[in-house]
């Protein structure tokens, strides 16, 4: 499975307070962990190393560098119109 999760994939994370939550790999770290990121404005996944036992592959890869900064994640991740509306952060208005 691993040779599934490198740059670019998107992955619904399967652990942890992130669960459920898609995200995007953005550098491979070794063979047992991989760098993701929402980006936190859109799905709430914060920039973090996380285990591939945690991470689900979906049919979807984006055309990003390594390292690739939140806003260019962002950016090809609305240009793919991968997310549902489920997917969104909803921001909270206080009156």
């Amino acid at each position: 499975m691993a040779y599934l999760l490198g740059v670019g994939r998107v992955c619904v994370k399967t652990a942890g307070r992130e669960a459920g939550r898609k995200c995007v790999i953005v550098k491979v770290i070794d063979k047992n962990y991989r760098l993701v990121t929402g980006p936190p404005e859109l799905t709430g996944v914060r920039r973090r190393k996380c285990n591939i036992k945690h991470l689900e592959p979906l049919p979807y890869v984006l055309d990003i560098g390594e390292d690739a900064s939140d806003e260019e994640v962002a950016k090809k991740l609305l240009e793919a119109n991968i997310l549902s509306e489920q997917d969104l952060v909803k921001k909270q208005v206080k009156p």
